[in-house]
């Protein structure tokens, strides 16, 4: 699936599932509590926290893909094509970056 696609897919989940989309403001809390609970996760995972018992079971991949539906669900409503986001993106990245990270001592 492409970016597109999923773009277009949960435009046509959201229109016929969902009934309709959230407020944008709606939406960028429920990004925040969706991004907290993948830290939660990763941090019980990845770092010293031991699990809770209602932390057991959750997966990344799929707190994960909640970050990512939301995340789309945002840029549908605000026009953003993620395609071309994320391209550009690239393209600020290299010119910035390019040769920073491998100057970069700390990373060697």
């Amino acid at each position: 699936m492409t970016i597109q696609e999923a773009q277009q897919q949960v435009d046509q989940w959201i229109k016929t599932v969902g009934v309709k989309y959230f407020s944008e403001l709606t939406n960028l809390g429920i990004l925040m509590e969706e991004v907290g609970e993948l830290s939660r996760l990763m941090v019980r995972k990845y770092g010293e926290q031991s699990f809770k018992e209602s932390d057991k079971g959750k997966e990344l991949s799929d707190e994960m893909a909640d970050v990512l539906w939301v995340l789309i669900c945002l840029a549908n409503q605000t026009g953003v094509n993620l395609t071309d986001a994320l391209e550009k993106n690239f393209e600020k990245k290299n010119l910035r970056d390019g040769d920073r990270h491998h100057q970069n001592e700390k990373l060697k």
